[in-house]
């Protein structure tokens, strides 16, 4: 997969796995959720390796996500309450929404799975947080959901 890192120009995310953003949106908008102006749109591409987790975190804003290629992606959702699974891929759907502010995570389900991230307003590391930041919220996933615990 080097081959894909080095052709996408790919750097390590910290929530795992690698990324770049290739587009960031000129236009200016204002947060509905604090005001704060962000670009209108915001999207990467996004890579997961056999064995990489994309940690629990959660996004201020909704995020589309589009499988490219590679092997199915598995994207895990949770809203303190439920716990979801959509695979994203050939076989199943091409894309999926995480809705604002619910927490996510993600695996490939084999060598790899190139996706993209799509973010309105768009991404800002302010309006991210991982899951591990919230003990009480990280405490009950592992309590309701242990087997996921290994994505905090």
């Amino acid at each position: 997969m080097k081959e894909l890192i080095d052709r996408y120009q790919l750097a390590p995310h910290p929530e795992g796995g690698y990324y770049k953003e290739i587009f960031r949106s000129d236009h200016g908008v204002s947060s509905p959720f604090h005001q704060q102006k962000r670009s209108a749109v915001t999207h990467i591409y996004f890579l997961l390796l056999e064995g990489q987790v994309s940690r629990f975190h959660r996004v201020t804003h909704d995020e589309i996500w589009n499988f490219y290629e590679g092997d199915p992606l598995e994207l895990i959702s949770w809203d303190e309450k439920n716990l979801s699974i959509q695979t994203l891929g050939r076989e199943s759907v091409y894309a999926a929404v995480i809705p604002a502010g619910c927490y996510q995570a993600a695996e490939s389900t084999g060598e790899y799975s190139l996706v993209g991230c799509t973010v309105a307003p768009g991404f800002d590391f302010n309006d991210f947080k991982f899951l591990e930041q919230d003990p009480s919220a990280s405490d009950a996933l592992r309590e309701q959901y242990p087997s996921h615990g290994r994505f905090i």
